[in-house]
């Protein structure tokens, strides 16, 4: 009997509950946060003061590298990931997910992935010269095509790609197949509708983003000149196909995030979601809409006016549903009898500070002001408010959430409203003054820069090491949780009472002839 309930490594080695494997991507995401925010502290420590004073360029160049790609593949994914593998399951009232091996197997293809992806840092020569990949995280071409190692970092991104399909197909298989009698579509929670369709947008983008790099692993070794301008190709025609993978990428990584906060809001408002429905529609049109707003990030190449118009309209009429969420979340608060625990501030903060980058996203969206801020550091400001106050933001305010559920044990609420006040000052000290830089026209992934805008660049990475080390304190709060602590009840909560994990699924029905009989 000793080999159906394996212990030590080998329990996590061959695993197939859906639980272990949740908590299997969780620890592999938080591992890659610290690595990628140890990346960013040494972008930002070069950047305290004009001049080069800690690494070479073309390490800076690698740190700016990898820390995108490992928080984008390494952080963010797959932790979205993990809540599914946890959560989807116990909502829809599934014993496991459908595919229990294929699960087992799409995580385990991940730290390999990550491996060769940093293994080229470490491979020949001086590691403070940046061995490693140095060509951006959206690796354009030609630049990229110029890396000697660059089958390492291809097939890195192949083995992430077959991570998240197989993770997408479980998830689907579970959701069409395994709701428990009676919950049907329009009446799961609303997490579980982001995720199905986040798995659908993965299935769709991922083979791009194959294609891509297949292509540019041809042109460097097998003699096509897909992106050599000398050979016939173009280079242009890379960053259509990445971003056509990049954007709704964008997409998977914030749409999870959304149903975090759209189970988290009404549970401390103490309210049924405002505009179920709507909810669910708005997050298909944002889907939809992702796949045909790409070239949004290609406004300077030299297309013409008619496509620039296009896709200025596109990007605009996008701000529609994602408006429709912000405004449902906040009716949702409307009069609620509102509680402020520790996953409500990060979801409150999500609400706040994502909106921020919504409306600077606005703005990069219009063609005529993008020429301005293309490229500089307001383009960063916005995406790190979208990803980190966003997508991070979510992510944080699910631990927070679940883990009473997940360990038995109550987080101390204490640490945890000093984690979130001191991640929320410092990431807008942080990334707040990027925007005055990049108005005032200081370019993004440059290792030394002109002293105009030295003040605004010190202040920002004070705020850097400050958010930093603040989710040190988020890894001791963990720990201190899974050790022990005061035990989780029904209530969880202190007054929350009768409050559930999946209170967002529709309301009920009653007439209110009759007041509702409260159980």
């Amino acid at each position: 009997m000793s080999d159906h309930h394996p212990t030590g490594i080998k329990r996590w080695l061959f695993t197939t509950n859906h639980k272990d494997i949740g908590t299997l991507y969780l620890w592999f995401s938080f591992t890659m946060l610290l690595v990628g925010g140890a990346m960013a502290m040494v972008i930002r420590a070069e950047l305290y003061e004009p001049g080069m004073q800690l690494v070479e360029p073309n390490f800076f160049n690698m740190m700016t590298t990898m820390h995108g790609l490992i928080m984008v593949f390494g952080a963010i994914m797959p932790a979205m990931v993990g809540f599914a593998n946890w959560q989807v399951p116990m909502m829809i009232g599934a014993p496991d997910m459908a595919l229990p091996r294929m699960n087992n197997w799409s995580f385990w293809i991940l730290p390999f992935a990550a491996l060769m992806l940093v293994m080229p840092m470490f491979m020949g020569g001086d590691f403070m010269q940046g061995q490693g990949p140095a060509f951006g995280w959206t690796f354009y071409e030609p630049l990229s095509g110029q890396y000697n190692k660059l089958a390492f970092f291809i097939f890195a991104v192949h083995l992430l790609g077959f991570s998240s399909i197989m993770g997408s197909i479980n998830i689907i298989a579970t959701i069409f197949n395994m709701r428990a009698p009676g919950m049907t579509l329009m009446k799961m929670p609303l997490f579980v509708w982001t995720w199905l369709i986040t798995a659908f947008l993965l299935i769709a983008v991922m083979p791009v983003l194959a294609g891509a790099v297949t292509m540019m692993l041809t042109d460097k070794y097998f003699g096509t000149s897909f992106f050599d301008a000398a050979g016939g190709g173009d280079p242009v025609l890379f960053q259509h196909v990445f971003w056509f993978f990049g954007h709704p990428e964008v997409y998977i990584m914030i749409l999870p995030a959304f149903g975090i906060v759209s189970q988290i809001i009404p549970t401390f408002a103490r309210k049924p979601l405002f505009g179920y429905a709507s909810m669910v529609y708005a997050t298909a049109a944002i889907a939809f809409l992702s796949f045909i707003v790409w070239a949004h990030h290609m406004f300077t190449v030299g297309m013409p006016v008619a496509g620039e118009l296009y896709f200025m309209y596109a990007t605009v009429m996008i701000a529609v549903p994602t408006a429709v969420k912000v405004f449902n979340w906040t009716a949702t608060m409307w009069k609620g009898s509102m509680t402020f625990e520790t996953p409500m501030l990060w979801a409150i903060g999500f609400v706040f500070m994502f909106t921020i980058g919504g409306f600077t996203g606005l703005m990069l969206g219009v063609a005529p002001t993008d020429f301005q801020y293309h490229d500089t550091y307001f383009v960063v400001a916005h995406f790190h408010y979208v990803l980190v106050t966003g997508a991070l933001y979510g992510i944080i305010a699910g631990v927070y959430y679940w883990l009473p559920k997940w360990t038995g044990n109550m987080y101390s609420e204490g640490l945890g409203k000093l984690h979130f006040w001191l991640s929320t000052i410092s990431v807008n000290v942080l990334f707040f003054p990027q925007h005055f830089v990049g108005l005032e026209g200081m370019p993004r992934r440059i290792p030394d820069y002109n002293p105009m805008f030295a003040d605004w660049n010190a202040i920002s990475s004070l705020g850097g090491f400050v958010f930093g080390a603040s989710q040190i304190l988020f890894l001791v709060i963990i720990i201190m949780t899974i050790r022990g602590g005061k035990k989780a009840t029904d209530q969880v909560w202190e007054g929350a009472e009768g409050l559930e994990w999946t209170i967002p699924s529709p309301a009920p029905y009653h007439t209110f002839e009759t007041a509702p009989e409260v159980k």
